[in-house]
């Protein structure tokens, strides 16, 4: 029988004190090195992210830059504005190493993103700022909101609706009187999806979000451009009428509101109606691998050399569901 003697005992303590110590020194290396690649990765993911986003957004503003030269060069202050000019053309998705590259062998060689976008009159809709022109009469007024009434009943929804956006508007916009306006005024909408805080539900802001715009100022309809829906809201005609004189405006454009009057029998014209147009909403459309990235911007064209003004711009990204 062999017996340890306290020597050897404290030996094979002192080896199992070195490799317990040993096992933490490297999990605790381990650790480390473990957090300092995760670290590293995030920095890299965050610095890639913000590249990203920043080429993104100049490629967008490049794109805004195009569309307003299109604008500059194809719409003119003494020309009708018609969907028949290049402007109103969309741009179909392209590779955008298409657009920075002479040759195809170059062009292969260019980042995964495809750039689309379309151009639309947004006058072709009708202006839910006439509804609180300064200075306006009574008559006027009244006379807008039963513009309005048929066109929520154009489209499907209650006239009802027409009177809570004009009731909500000229309390968002009435002048201050006394110590200002009332604290229950509503905010003054800047885009169609915020007319919620006046009050319109869901589902009638999604029924007239195609065919109503928000403007800085009162203006005409462009009948050149405008839907048989505000059409037949802002002249008194009947769809059927307004639908003859979209389908007759596709063969030969309105030249003058004297023209329109000539087709138009019975429409009620006047000042609201025009055949030119000088605000545009331009929309830019960016992907790259699954994100899709979309700008829309509201720009005017300022007379006389047409110089391009952005009055908003909105931004929203999103997965791209059909990859």
């Amino acid at each position: 029988m062999i017996f340890s003697t306290p020597r050897a005992r404290a030996a094979h303590r002192q080896r199992g004190a070195a490799l317990l110590t040993a096992m933490i020194i490297v999990t605790l290396v381990a650790t480390l090195a473990t957090a300092m690649i995760w670290q590293q990765w995030r920095a890299v993911q965050v610095e890639s992210a913000e590249r990203a986003r920043v080429q993104s957004a100049w490629i967008l503003a490049g794109a805004l830059d195009f569309a307003g030269l299109i604008l500059k060069e194809t719409v003119k202050p003494n020309k009708p504005t018609t969907l028949n000019d290049p402007w109103a053309t969309p741009l179909a998705e392209a590779r955008l190493s298409s657009f920075l590259a002479a040759d195809k062998a170059a062009a292969d060689d260019g980042p995964e993103a495809f750039l689309s976008g379309d151009i639309s009159d947004a006058q072709a809709r009708y202006n839910l700022n006439n509804l609180v022109v300064p200075k306006a009469t009574p008559e006027q007024t009244q006379r807008e909101i039963e513009t309005l009434q048929r066109l929520c009943q154009a489209v499907g929804i209650e006239s009802s609706v027409a009177l809570r956006i004009a009731t909500g508007l000229h309390d968002a916009t009435g002048s201050p009187t006394g110590a200002g306006l009332s604290a229950a005024a509503p905010l003054q909408p800047a885009t169609i999806a915020q007319l919620a805080w006046l009050g319109v539900d869901d589902r009638s802001l999604q029924a007239l979000r195609p065919y109503v715009v928000l403007l800085p100022f009162g203006t005409p309809v462009n009948v050149n451009t405008a839907p048989k829906e505000v059409l037949a809201a802002v002249t008194g005609l009947d769809l059927a009428t307004a639908e003859s004189l979209v389908q007759q405006r596709q063969r030969t454009p309105f030249a003058s509101l004297a023209a329109f009057k000539s087709k138009a029998t019975g429409a009620q014209a006047d000042a609201r109606i025009d055949v030119r147009s000088k605000f545009f909403d331009v929309r830019g459309r960016l992907r790259m691998a699954d994100r899709v990235l979309v700008e829309r911007s509201l720009v005017e064209l300022v007379s006389p050399t047409n110089v391009i003004k952005v009055l908003h711009r909105e931004r929203e990204s999103s997965l791209d569901t059909g990859s």
